[in-house]
């Protein structure tokens, strides 16, 4: 469950976040004439089928891991916290709907129908994502039930047990986290281009607007990030003390930046800064802040757990604020010359702070997932009674044949991707993609060429390319496509 999660939420910031960055650029094309914001929303619209194809894949394994190796939570709080599932499922069905009419829009539609009908894509992906936050924020704390004389649920709230008090806090960290990722991401790719010297007005057009948008939204994270985790302080203590790696409970807490928690509560490694811990936690050094030992050990992760728990947060909270300073960095310079950053620097650090967004990504839910131990239930249900009593030789077994499924499908994304990639280069350069077949815009993503009518009378004369369409190599600008 944990490499198959790890694997899918990677795709999880492009599926919840790339329409809407196409679309922003596809209405800046649409509004200013401009064929380069044309090109690019086309070509991010590609790319987003193609993702989205893969993520059905790594998505529909993730749902049959919650039957085959959960059978515990399912079958006793299924009928209680699954209604989530559920959203996200129909959202998925109306989100492929939704991609195959945008794409098959390209060209056939009018330009500004087109556009709104790929309008509701942003509002189908932002509620698949309600319904997998609801359900996680469900387990982190549930109610929205009374538990009977022999323990099952019975007197179900549905609206109590999909906006649970953790909902909020995770929904909104989640989808910005999301959305700044994925700007990150996709700016990351035009910052390497711009890095190796293709600095024309498309490369700097693809690197501003999801960069802009990620900037943007990289400070109110760390507000929500904030929020979410003085929330957690709140409603889950022990979690609160496996990421701080607070042991004894007290005042004036210190904070410590990474370090190893060992068993007998000390802590080797790590800097430590005085009182920090409780003036974070409750905005005064009197704060007091519940230590692991405030509960049984069986009923808090261990000292390698809550170890793990606190890298992934301190990586999280120390990649969050270098971004920012990178956010701002940017800012600077466009407030100051309405110019991009001229130092290279910039620029590398642009190119892998996607890489370094979805690591933050992974880390965040490390923390969430393993920050819960030993409950998969918070105080309802511990993962030994969750988890399937299948034997090891058989969940071995199965992980190996999902590894190998999940090497093949990624495999296969990153050569559509590249050979996607050098396609659409030689289109730029003025070539044919591959010899033998036509340029770039007579792919499916672009103009289709008339068929030819024998006996029809002289043929009609070829129209000339629609918005954001760049005329075929070795034709002149009013040609057909």
């Amino acid at each position: 469950m944990a490499f198959t999660l790890a694997s899918h939420i990677l795709l999880v910031p492009m599926g919840v976040a790339l329409p809407f960055i196409t679309l922003v650029m596809h209405h800046r094309g649409l509004r200013r004439g401009d064929p380069d914001a044309m090109l690019l929303a086309r070509r991010w619209s590609a790319v987003m089928a193609v993702q989205f194809a893969v993520g059905v894949v790594t998505g529909t394994v993730l749902s049959f891991e919650f039957g085959l190796l959960w059978p515990g939570m399912m079958g006793r709080w299924g009928d209680v916290f699954g209604l989530g599932f559920g959203v996200e499922a129909w959202a998925f069905f109306l989100e492929a709907i939704l991609i195959a009419i945008y794409l098959y829009g390209w060209r056939r539609l009018k330009p500004w129908t087109h556009f709104w009908l790929g309008v509701p894509l942003p509002a189908a992906a932002l509620m698949g994502a309600f319904g997998i936050i609801a359900a996680n924020s469900w387990m982190n704390t549930p109610q929205g039930f009374t538990l009977d004389s022999s323990g099952a649920p019975v007197n179900v709230s549905v609206r109590q047990a999909i906006f649970t008090p953790m909902f909020g806090p995770q929904y909104w960290h989640f989808v910005v986290a999301m959305f700044l990722t994925a700007g990150y991401v996709v700016a990351g790719v035009y910052a390497v281009g711009w890095l190796r010297g293709r600095r024309d007005r498309y490369h700097r057009l693809g690197f501003t607007v999801p960069f802009t948008i990620a900037a943007i939204l990289t400070p109110l994270q760390f507000f929500l990030g904030d929020n979410i985790a003085r929330q957690i302080f709140h409603k889950q203590p022990i979690k609160f003390a496996a990421a701080e790696l607070v042991w004894n409970s007290g005042t004036h807490v210190p904070e410590y930046l990474f370090g190893r928690l060992q068993s007998d509560g000390t802590i080797k490694g790590g800097l430590k800064i005085p009182q920090l811990d409780s003036i974070l936690a409750g905005f005064t050094p009197d704060t007091e802040v519940p230590g692991l030992t405030s509960v049984p050990a069986s009923d808090r992760p261990t000292a390698t757990q809550a170890t793990i728990v606190h890298w992934a947060f301190d990586f999280m909270a120390t990649i969050g604020s270098v971004l920012i300073l990178l956010a701002l960095w940017y800012a600077w310079c466009w407030l100051r010359r309405r110019d991009l950053p001229r130092s290279r620097w910039f620029f590398r650090c642009a190119a892998v702070s996607g890489v370094a967004s979805l690591l933050t990504v992974e880390a965040g839910w490390i923390t969430t997932e393993v920050g819960r131990q030993p409950w998969i239930v918070y105080q309802n249900m511990r993962v030994s009674d969750a988890v399937t009593p299948t034997g090891a030789a058989s969940l071995w077994t199965m992980f190996g044949v999902v590894v190998v499924v999940y090497v093949l499908v990624f495999g296969s994304f990153l050569a559509v991707l590249l050979t996607m990639r050098t396609r659409w280069r030689r289109a730029d350069a003025g070539a044919a993609a591959v010899p033998g077949e036509g340029p770039e815009t007579d792919t499916p993503y672009g103009p289709r060429p008339e068929p030819a009518v024998t006996g029809a009378g002289p043929p009609t004369p070829p129209a000339g390319p629609g918005p954001g369409e760049r005329p075929g190599p070795g034709r002149p600008p009013g040609s057909a496509g």
